[in-house]
């Protein structure tokens, strides 16, 4: 009976290593035929630089939203909150591919750089909270934005790459500057 059992985990632990290696395979494979790099999230670094470089581009540019999509967790959600018409804050919860579907068009109608200013990170263990600030530009070539913000971005690390959770932002408003500290040191 004892042999039976020690046959059966042997032959199950078998076909797990082999459904993995052979899903680890697939996702490679996904990966070239969506564009995606890897590499790109290796590091908290890169993987926020990644995030900035797939949604920018110029006008009649197209995304590589494979790439974009890479870089969340199935669960994650991009928060963008400000005030309605009413003057009340909200917030939107959308999936990156909600975010594709929302704004990937306008994106590259109009052109759009999302450029990174200044960079607060709080990390723990594997989990990192990074404060943001951007400016953002119809052109790589603009000389002034016309707006920046704020991205608070949670991430966590598996062990093996940085997957962000969320993206939740704001963006600059009159009544509603960034302070001094979430800018550039003059």
């Amino acid at each position: 009976m004892k042999n039976i059992f020690i046959a059966l985990f042997l032959a199950l632990t078998t076909l797990t290593v082999q459904a993995q290696k052979k899903e680890k395979k697939g996702d490679k494979e996904e990966q070239k035929v969506f564009g995606i790099d890897s590499t790109k999230v290796t590091t908290l670094d890169k993987t926020i630089k990644t995030l900035y470089n797939t949604i920018s581009g110029e006008k009649g540019e197209k995304r590589n939203w494979g790439q974009f999509k890479f870089l969340f967790h199935k669960d994650a959600k991009l928060i963008p909150s400000g005030k309605n018409k009413n003057k009340v804050h909200i917030a939107k919860y959308m999936s990156p591919s909600d975010y594709v579907k929302t704004s990937g068009t306008w994106l590259i109608e109009n052109g759009f750089f999302e450029k990174e200013i200044h960079r607060e990170v709080q990390k723990f263990g594997n989990i990192a909270q990074v404060f943001s600030t951007y400016e953002a530009f119809y052109s790589n070539s603009d000389e002034q934005p016309f707006m920046r913000g704020i991205n608070s971005i949670q991430l966590m690390n598996d062990g093996e790459r940085w997957w962000i959770l969320n993206v939740f932002w704001t963006q600059e408003t009159e009544d509603n500057p960034i302070p001094e500290k979430y800018l550039p040191k003059k």
